[in-house]
């Protein structure tokens, strides 16, 4: 059971890589030379949430560009660490209820590295995510619905499968799901990848 968990782990993580490289955008350049060139496993704890109730939908809604990823994601997704960044302290429950993320690659997901944190993000229908903020510097590629990503108090943008949306260092920036729920993969790279991200709410 071990060897096939971690199998299963390590084949996402090598979709992961695979996936980044076929988009051959520049601003993804510096997250793939920091991608560990060994891939280190460590034991890890599963952990479920209340937003997993819509993989079912992510898995059927999967666009054609990352298809084989997304249902990697889905059928493994027992396997993973889910986890939340805040506590009903800082936003409501019907919010936590529509929100969390898994690491596959970092500090505390299954393979190890010291330099990127990459994992999955998960918001359910109708689900505002309010302008935070961060040190690391992070890449997010949508992988299956569609929804709107907002950077400062720029216009929002609806953004598909497949777009990579970059957010600079301490870059405050918002997102929100329109009627279907939303996978997306993230790359955090910087040297406070584990500091907590810092709501722009009062």
């Amino acid at each position: 059971m071990g060897t096939q968990t971690d199998t299963a782990r390590e084949g996402i993580t090598v979709r992961v890589k695979e996936l980044l490289e076929s988009l051959r955008q520049p601003e993804l350049a510096p997250f793939l030379a920091d991608w560990p060139p060994v891939y280190s496993r460590r034991e890890i704890a599963t952990a479920r949430l209340p937003v997993l109730r819509w993989l079912p939908e992510l898995a059927a809604g999967a666009a054609p560009f990352g298809a084989d990823l997304v249902a990697a994601v889905c059928g493994a997704a027992p396997l993973l660490d889910w986890r939340q960044t805040y506590t009903a302290q800082d936003l409501s429950p019907a919010f936590l209820d529509d929100y969390g993320w898994s690491e596959i690659v970092g500090s505390v997901g299954p393979i190890q590295s010291d330099r990127i944190a990459c994992g999955f993000l998960i918001l359910g229908p109708a689900t505002y995510y309010p302008s935070h903020r961060h040190a690391a510097e992070e890449l997010y590629v949508p992988l299956s619905g569609t929804a709107a990503w907002q950077q400062g108090d720029t216009a929002w943008q609806e953004q598909a499968p497949g777009t990579p949306i970059h957010h600079r260092s301490e870059q405050p920036h918002a997102m929100r799901t329109g009627t279907s729920p939303l996978l997306a993969l993230y790359v955090w790279r910087g040297a406070n990848r584990g500091q907590k991200a810092r709501l722009d709410v009062s």
